[in-house]
């Protein structure tokens, strides 16, 4: 028997991450923000900023990008957006074809580490992408290597509306979140309608220069399992037979996309807002996760049963707290005039439980463990979902 090898997970070696490079190839911008992520997990904990810092590497991105005078104004913290740090301002400036105005800016930036290690290049071409096809905030520049601030940036305007009923009980990312029986009735053909609008979008000609296209059927499905079988390795500490059994399963029985889409892969209740009075959405938020994929990954997502509940009769399972499954679904293929594929979906749905469990179990864990995020204790929490994730992933392996 050959002699284990030690790895120190906080101090990676330039020959174990190229050798995790080689082992997972995945699209070439995520190959470049792990490998990052790596290449600085040595690096000092995330260190408290203050609102002076934030203010002139955003004036230092603006003198970038913005021609004329300008003013940042009323800088203050912003919450939400749980991986990441953000601030919110009032931008003075001469705003192309309006003139000299007054305009909300939030700025949207990585901590040391995150849950979620993503792209900001990635989430600004989105968000610009779906401009005027769904309700997104506009976008005005981004910072994709932290060249101007502490860390990798993106610049978006101020979105009006609230993410969660005003009567509702305070829940963590939309876990669980009860819009109501009448937000419902009025919400739901919007999210579908969107969901549609995003999975029809044409992605060539949607300016995605940060984005690799699936050459093959199978291709998209097999970077996605590339990409956290890496995280996996990257930084969870504790061996999981269930991770791994999951891992092999799925790589056995990659599904065939049958047509290529836009996905957002966050796509649920939490990340909209919305105007409570006229029941409005009225912006599309956190595209970090988002490519060129299988749609069927959103469908799965969205039903998934962290973010359904019961309806108030104590009988009806509300798919994604909206729908009953069946008719989200066929909302969904009457709204887009795409078919829900079930042997896709069940792939999807086993592979959102594995990767979600991956990204608390493991991704969570160092960053807390390591003190690389401003929300540690609230990262720390999210483990606690592991072994809830680990029994959907079990019973959903032992179905299939």
């Amino acid at each position: 028997m050959s002699a284990s090898i030690i790895v120190d997970k906080d101090r990676p070696s330039p020959e174990w991450i190229a050798s995790l490079r080689r082992r997972f190839p995945v699209e070439r911008e995520i190959d470049h923000v792990l490998t990052r992520k790596l290449e600085r997990r040595a690096g000092p904990p995330y260190t408290p900023l203050t609102l002076d810092v934030l203010v002139e590497g955003t004036r230092k991105l603006l003198a970038h990008h913005v021609e004329g005078s300008f003013e940042i104004c009323k800088p203050r913290w912003l919450s939400g957006g749980a991986s990441k740090l953000q601030m919110a301002f009032e931008l003075h400036w001469d705003k192309p074809g309006r003139g000299r105005c007054s305009e909300p800016v939030v700025l949207r930036m990585d901590p040391a580490e995150s849950i979620v290690c993503s792209s900001r290049l990635r989430e600004f071409e989105l968000i610009r992408a779906f401009a005027g096809v769904i309700p997104v905030p506009p976008v005005h520049c981004v910072d994709a290597e932290g060249e101007c601030l502490p860390y990798p940036a993106i610049l978006y305007g101020f979105a009006e509306g609230v993410a969660k009923p005003s009567v509702a009980v305070s829940r963590v990312s939309g876990i669980g979140t009860n819009l109501g029986a009448e937000l419902r009735e009025r919400l739901a053909p919007q999210f579908i309608e969107h969901l549609g609008r995003v999975h029809t979008r044409d992605y060539t000609q949607a300016g995605l220069t940060a984005f690799d296209v699936p050459q093959t059927p199978t291709q998209g499905s097999e970077w996605m399992v590339n990409w956290w079988e890496r995280v996996w390795e990257e930084d969870g500490d504790e061996d999981e037979p269930l991770l791994r059994y999951a891992a092999a399963w799925l790589r056995a029985h990659l599904p065939a996309t049958d047509r290529l889409s836009i996905v957002h892969a966050d796509f649920r209740v939490g990340n909209f807002l919305f105007d409570e009075t006229s029941a409005r959405i009225t912006a599309w938020l956190d595209w970090e996760l988002g490519r060129i994929g299988d749609r069927h990954q959103d469908l799965a997502w969205t039903t998934s049963p962290a973010f359904s509940h019961y309806a108030e009769d104590g009988k009806t399972w509300l798919a994604g707290g909206l729908l009953p499954e069946a008719a989200f679904f066929d909302a969904y293929e009457r709204a887009s005039g795409l078919r829900v594929e079930p042997r896709s979906l069940y792939w999807y749905k086993v592979f959102n439980a594995w990767w979600f469990a991956i990204i608390v179990l493991a991704a969570g864990y160092r960053a807390a463990r390591n003190g690389k995020t401003h929300q540690d204790v609230l990262v720390a929490w999210l483990i606690g979902l592991g072994p809830m994730l680990l029994a959907e992933l079990r019973g959903l392996l032992e179905k299939a």
